[in-house]
């Protein structure tokens, strides 16, 4: 076992160091750069489009809110990442890393803002709402189904497998370590019998169905996420007196020339990195699943909403953690292998032996929590390859096994797993991203161009008529929305539906389901499965427009963009010349 995690931790050191790290510098510092640094000047927007109201899906119940889908791809992000995460890289690279997960927060929410704007606007609809990720930006934009594929495999292995390995990891340690305060005995045994308690309480879950995961998730997610940062505000008030050596450790280890000189820093920053990426998830590529499914009137609102996910997952629980554990430094011990047992006996130094079992609690139900939203990222994408339904018997079993797994296996082999998976999941999503986001700037200069008239943004097709297979957002010569000022109210989640329902929208329509496992409403217009790399008898059912469908067939010798990174004119025509409304610039 050793050698097989020195293997790991070797193969892991050169494929971050030399590929995904420097893959994701310069992409999300391009994007930032080239968005006009979108994460942090629309912050105040951020907050304002949380309240947006959702549309009617197309069996009569309200479609997913803004602020649902935030919650959603919350609760996957806040679970071991903040807790275990956050221990492990101050441990391995020292309290600097934690300045590094700062930074990289801070031009990672770039990076969120494009990959979720994409996958809002590739989005397909379905009976209750919408559907989406990299996969279908990967189909639809890039017109590579090869591509969706790899990701749709590669995503389902890292989440329901690799990553909620990891997840029950660390539920097993922090029991075990209640256990043995309360005057227990851990080992093995312990562990096993966690991880088929933890299996057992998985399927009962999973196997009830998509809507029996929400309800228990949303359920527990944000209760427990509150009581954690309230655990971790305890501790800093007990300790005010330590913060300004915190601070001081913090940026002293990220810059400090004896950490230089003896190589810390560039630990400090590979862990941070690594850590943060682990954590807020924003590049990875699987928020944009939880992104896709919001009713927003453009898609640059939800691009904006994920890109604040990022902030509250690092920025905020995970500065709560840092804080707990270097509050009290004394209890770890750089270059061991601790987990959760840092966080745990950081926690009981400033409030005693009680706070210990809570937070084990809080452990387990943040982690069972974040497997069933794991174990739904790869059902999703399984639906995108045709999954049958004994198939998704089978991905159920092996995720069932996956959880008990992670209960024994050691921690070094678990996580190391995890950092390969992230690192080839993070690098298939980030090329689709470098190669669409000139579509996802040309979205964010529509959307800035309205709020500077004052309004409420909003977005059809008709705006952009040569973007291709774009589905969910109305047909290439519908009607513009009306304007509606931002002082006034919020536009509707669902603005498409409502220019142009007669002609494009039937809500008595019979739902089929395609290839990519999405739900078409017009099996019709579905574009030929040759050109968009589809197999078989292809269609991908995602109810494309006409304007996709009669775009097809032409040969396009770029990705799907349209333009030049830099080019934003091709939409501002049709916006100023065109437009029918009021000021004519929608």
């Amino acid at each position: 076992m050793n050698v097989l995690n020195d293997l790991l931790v070797g193969l892991n050191d050169l494929f971050w160091s030399f590929l995904v790290i420097p893959l994701l510098v310069v992409l999300t510092l391009y994007f930032t750069v080239r968005s006009g640094f979108v994460q942090l000047r629309l912050l105040p927007e951020m907050f304002r489009v949380l309240r947006s109201s959702p549309g009617v899906a197309p069996d009569g119940g309200r479609e997913i809110s803004s602020f649902q889908a935030f919650a959603l791809s919350a609760a996957s992000r806040v679970g071991t990442g903040n807790i275990v995460g956050v221990s492990l890289a101050i441990i391995l690279g020292g309290p600097g890393a934690v300045f590094w997960m700062w930074v990289m927060a801070g031009v990672l929410g770039a990076a969120a803002f494009v990959e979720s704007t994409l996958a809002q606007l590739y989005k397909v609809r379905t009976a209750t709402g919408f559907r989406g990720g990299p996969a279908y930006y990967m189909l639809y934009g890039l017109k590579r189904r090869w591509m969706g594929v790899l990701f749709a495999v590669v995503i389902t292995i890292t989440f329901s497998l690799v990553f909620n390995s990891v997840q029950a990891n660390s539920v097993a340690g922090a029991i075990s370590t209640s256990v043995e305060y309360a005057g227990g005995s851990g080992g093995f045994w312990l562990n096993a019998l966690i991880g088929i308690g933890l299996a057992l309480l998985t399927g009962a879950v999973i196997f009830g169905g998509v809507r029996r995961i929400a309800t228990v998730a949303q359920g527990l997610v944000p209760l427990m996420a509150i009581l954690y940062i309230l655990l971790g505000v305890a501790v800093v008030v007990l300790n005010i007196e330590q913060v300004p050596r915190v601070l001081g450790d913090i940026f002293g280890h990220a810059f400090g020339v004896r950490e230089f000189a003896a190589g810390g820093v560039g630990a400090a920053i590979v862990q941070g990195m690594r850590r943060g990426m682990f954590s807020n998830e924003a590049g990875l590529g699987s928020a944009p699943n939880a992104a896709a499914t919001a009713s927003v009137s453009h898609p640059a609102k939800q691009g904006l909403v994920q890109s604040l996910g990022v902030y509250f997952d690092t920025w905020l629980v995970c500065s709560v953690t840092a804080f707990i554990v270097l509050i009290n430094g004394s209890v770890y011990d750089p270059g061991t292998d601790q987990g959760i047992v840092v966080a745990q006996e950081a926690l009981q130094a400033s409030l005693g032996g009680w706070s210990l079992h809570a937070l084990t609690v809080i452990m387990f139900l943040l982690a069972w929590t974040s497997v069933l939203g794991n174990y739904y990222y790869g059902e999703s994408n399984l639906q995108f390859l045709d999954a049958e339904h004994r198939h998704m018997t089978y991905f159920r079993y092996a995720v069932l096994a996956a959880v008990f797994i992670g209960c024994v296996a050691p921690l070094t082999v678990v996580w190391s797993l995890a950092d390969i998976s992230m690192g080839v999941m993070a690098t298939v999503n980030l090329v689709s991203l470098a190669l669409l986001s000139p579509i996802a700037f040309r979205l964010l200069s529509d959307y800035s161009r309205q709020l500077r008239y004052g309004l409420d943004p909003q977005f059809t097709l008709a705006k952009m008529p040569d973007l291709e297979n774009v589905t969910a957002w109305g047909p290439v010569h519908g009607n513009f929305p009306d304007d509606i000022d931002r002082s006034e109210a919020l536009a509707p989640g669902d603005p498409a539906a409502e220019a142009d329902e007669g002609s494009w929208r039937a809500l008595d329509t019979e739902v089929e389901r395609g290839h990519d496992g999405a739900e078409a409403l017009h099996p019709e217009d579905t574009p030929a499965a040759e050109d968009l790399d589809a197999p078989g008898d292809g269609g991908t059912a995602s109810g494309a427009s006409p304007a996709g469908a009669s775009a097809a067939g032409a040969e396009t010798e770029e990705t799907g963009t349209g333009e030049e990174p830099g080019g934003t004119g091709q939409d501002e025509g049709r916006d100023d010349d065109e437009g029918t409304g009021s000021t004519g610039i929608r």
